[in-house]
């Protein structure tokens, strides 16, 4: 079945946008941002929380990215007058960060502070390794200013993960999806679990909130042990999943006490992450074209 599933994702390239998009739906909320509401307005009905997320990174011009900063206003006041309990996540590739630094700067300055002026938070989402010595620099720039309602992101297949934990105090702590040589990247299933695990007690060793980001029950196994060992406060960390995946296991986290937030995304720029996302999990592409099939097929018996 794992050679079918990665046959599938072979495909994808050549994939109709229609069957993509139906293959995804359950990983975006939608095109708006009342699809993106809608979608908060669920989980929180189930206690779960969320991150919502514009889709919209590859940006090519400084309006584009001016653009996509404003739509980050929105999804702040809106959630803002909701009363609804989400926090938002931008990657900075989508701020100006390949344009200029300080455009960037200026696009994540403007949205922190408007999210701390209605008691929120911004994560910043680590991309590719060329991105994450700004990425960090950036975090750290705007957290010496005291903006302190802001987070980060590290992935634990990089081979410096590690070493870039001191002082960090929020930090989402997930494997990591982009392609990188093995030179700077762990690239065996379990050495990225080995070292996820090495780096999420670093991160509960050292007292910063811990955003548990996986759907591999081995580390999710794990970071209860750790948590637990460490009698950490529940409010001290989190699990965080995507939309649309693992939904049963997220509903008993929530049961058992711990909090859950799930990543919102929305936007027009569906059609990039959806590939993205299907690439990353041949199992679930494979799901789910099985799951397309069937339905198919029991429509027309």
């Amino acid at each position: 079945m794992a050679l079918l599933d990665r046959a599938i994702v072979r495909l994808l390239p050549g994939v109709p946008k229609p069957v993509i998009q139906r293959l995804s739906s359950r990983y975006i909320a939608g095109p708006s941002l009342d699809d993106a509401l809608r979608v908060v307005r669920k989980l929180n009905a189930k206690r779960k929380l969320a991150t919502i997320d514009v889709l919209g990174e590859d940006v090519t011009t400084p309006d584009d990215a001016r653009a996509l900063a404003g739509q980050y206003h929105d999804v702040l006041a809106r959630v803002d007058e909701e009363g609804l309990d989400s926090n938002v996540s931008v990657k900075l590739t989508g701020f100006g960060l390949e344009l200029d630094y300080d455009l960037c700067r200026d696009n994540l300055e403007s949205v922190v502070a408007d999210a701390a002026a209605r008691d929120n938070f911004v994560r910043i989402d680590m991309e590719d390794s060329s991105t994450t010595d700004r990425t960090l620099q950036l975090y750290r720039e705007l957290h010496a200013e005291g903006l302190d309602n802001l987070g980060v992101v590290l992935q634990a297949y990089l081979r410096r993960t590690l070493s870039d934990l001191p002082g960090l105090d929020n930090v989402r702590l997930c494997k990591g999806i982009y392609v990188e040589s093995p030179e700077i990247a762990f690239r065996e299933y379990e050495a990225v679990r080995a070292n996820y695990v090495r780096c999420l007690e670093a991160l509960v060793e050292q007292g910063s909130y811990a955003a548990i980001a996986t759907h591999d029950e081995h580390l999710i196994r794990e970071g209860l042990r750790i948590v637990r060992a460490a009698a950490l406060d529940r409010e001290r960390y989190e699990f965080q999943m995507l939309l649309g995946v693992r939904p049963d296991r997220a509903d008993e986290l929530v049961a058992d006490g711990h909090r859950v937030r799930v990543y919102v995304p929305y936007g027009s720029h569906w059609y990039e992450y959806s590939v993205r996302r299907l690439q990353e999990n041949p199992k679930m592409a494979g799901y789910i074209a099985s799951d397309l099939v069937g339905r198919v097929l029991g429509r027309s018996s």
